[in-house]
């Protein structure tokens, strides 16, 4: 049975998990300082997790700034450098916003039923500045050094 925010937001699944829809796409362009291609200023998207989705370790190459709406608070992972860190949004006495910095990897899951957020990158998100950890040392590394992780890979 799909889930009521899915057919209500329209939302189809997503590569990394979970369900999204990009809502905002803004005309305006701009050159990525990552990599001197045109991408659009802003792009946001709603992203939805259901209890048992993870979104898997991925980066984007540009910053991308994450807002609870709405369900039970989320768990965001961020790893820079072999740091591995991690923030809740939504809920009780957390924030309801986070940053990820462009080119961190990271991965969240919903700690209850599910969790609607919300994400905006700038310049704007593109499929091409998208990507899972790929490098089996990393992998490896997650494994040993946080194998409660391992499901996010």
């Amino acid at each position: 049975m799909t889930h009521p925010l899915v057919k209500k937001y329209n939302l189809e699944p997503h590569p990394e998990g979970g369900f999204y829809r990009q809502v905002f796409r803004s005309e305006h362009e701009t050159t990525s300082y990552a990599h001197n291609q045109t991408r659009p200023a802003l792009t946001h998207i709603y992203f939805l997790l259901l209890k048992g989705q993870v979104s898997r370790f991925h980066r984007v190459l540009h910053d991308e700034v994450w807002n609870h709406y709405e369900g039970a608070p989320l768990q965001l992972f961020q790893l820079e450098n072999q740091q591995m860190w991690e923030r809740r949004i939504g809920g009780g006495d957390n924030e309801y916003v986070e940053v990820v910095k462009a080119g961190n990897f990271q991965a969240a899951a919903t700690m209850g039923e599910y969790s609607l957020v919300g994400c905006s990158v700038a310049p704007g998100f593109d499929f091409k500045d998208f990507s899972f950890i790929e490098e089996p040392s990393m992998q490896e590394w997650i494994k040993v050094a946080h194998p409660d992780l391992t499901r996010f890979i």
